[in-house]
């Protein structure tokens, strides 16, 4: 038992001193993420989940590791509509590009707190209810039904109740104010748009747990594999959001493929409930196939549809007159 509380303070330290290595150090000065340096920090965040994967093979085996592969690959399929609603909020508050990574940054520092607590809940729940991993497997059946036959993904800002009890709470300044979130003016503190843009960005976060963390849950009981997969996958959602922003609109078929994987992580809930067991490796294997089927057909339809190019590959050079 002292192991295992060591292991998870380690753990929680580690990843407290790479958010303030990141804001602290590499961005202190808020400026605009370019392409490049988006895709530096994708392979880095993607390849410090990979050695720790690889570390969870070793110290704990190759099951573990497996459940924390498919858990991390689950959460980081389902992040990419996390990246549509912050590009809709984005736009809609025209927040300046060199300000959007402090708000994800704060933002991701709230999800992972808030999905802490909701795991946490969880893996109680489930040890001291087995029924309800039933209940779960129904619940992402019909959510993942429903996500796949929904169209684009629509926020609106204004109908948000969290918003509107802020508004009613605080007074909000009518324009950004470089990169706070509050100013004083006149003898009292004032909200700025960064804050109502940072509240919305977590609260669309949660009704995104409500669906990721059940469904790892689905993959495994281990609450520190839970943790720790959501964790790497949300660590390198703000550089994936840098990195996929100007592209997310090619990807015609997400919610289908992104329905199809809940409503398989449920199926298996519910076999699982009645001792029918779907292995993780088949598991892995069919969620990374419907994932890369999404991500075919997408690109298919795009160019069927000759819309504009995304990728560098595309662009064809210019041919020269002959001189």
């Amino acid at each position: 038992m002292p192991l295992h509380i060591w292991l998870w303070v380690g753990f929680i330290l580690f990843v407290l001193f790479m958010l303030a290595l990141d804001l602290g150090v590499f961005h202190r000065h808020a400026h605009a993420i370019s392409k490049k340096e988006a895709l530096a920090w994708s392979v880095f965040w993607v390849t410090l989940s990979l050695v720790f994967n690889a570390g969870v093979w070793h110290f704990a085996g190759g099951q573990k590791a497996l459940e924390f592969f498919t858990g991390y690959l689950i959460e980081k399929s389902l992040s990419l509509d996390n990246i549509f609603v912050f590009l809709a909020l984005f736009t809609y508050f025209s927040v300046p590009a060199r300000y959007q990574h402090r708000v994800l940054y704060w933002g991701i520092l709230g999800a992972l707190i808030m999905r802490g607590l909701m795991i946490g809940v969880g893996a109680v729940l489930i040890a001291r209810f087995e029924w309800i991993l039933l209940l779960f497997g129904i619940f992402l059946i019909i959510t993942g039904v429903r996500f796949a036959r929904q169209g684009e993904v629509s926020v609106h800002p204004e109908a948000n109740p969290v918003l509107r009890l802020l508004r009613r709470a605080l007074p909000v300044t009518s324009d950004f104010r470089e990169e706070h979130f509050f100013v004083r003016e006149g003898g009292r503190w004032l909200a700025t748009p960064l804050l109502v843009v940072l509240v919305l960005v977590e609260s669309s976060d949660v009704v995104f747990a409500v669906d990721s963390i059940p469904a790892i849950f689905g993959i495994t009981r281990d609450p520190f594999i839970v943790f720790t997969s959501n964790v790497f996958a949300i660590l390198g959602l703000r550089a994936l959001y840098f990195l996929l922003a100007g592209i997310m609109p090619m990807f015609r078929y997400l919610n289908v493929g992104l329905g199809a994987i809940l409503a398989f992580v449920g199926v298996k809930m519910v076999l699982g409930h009645f001792h029918v067991e779907i292995s993780i490796p088949m598991s892995l294997g069919v969620i990374a196939a419907l994932l890369l089927g999404t991500m075919a057909a997408s690109v298919w339809k795009v160019r069927r549809e000759g819309l504009p190019r995304f990728f560098p590959w595309d662009v064809k050079k210019e041919k020269r007159p002959p001189s």
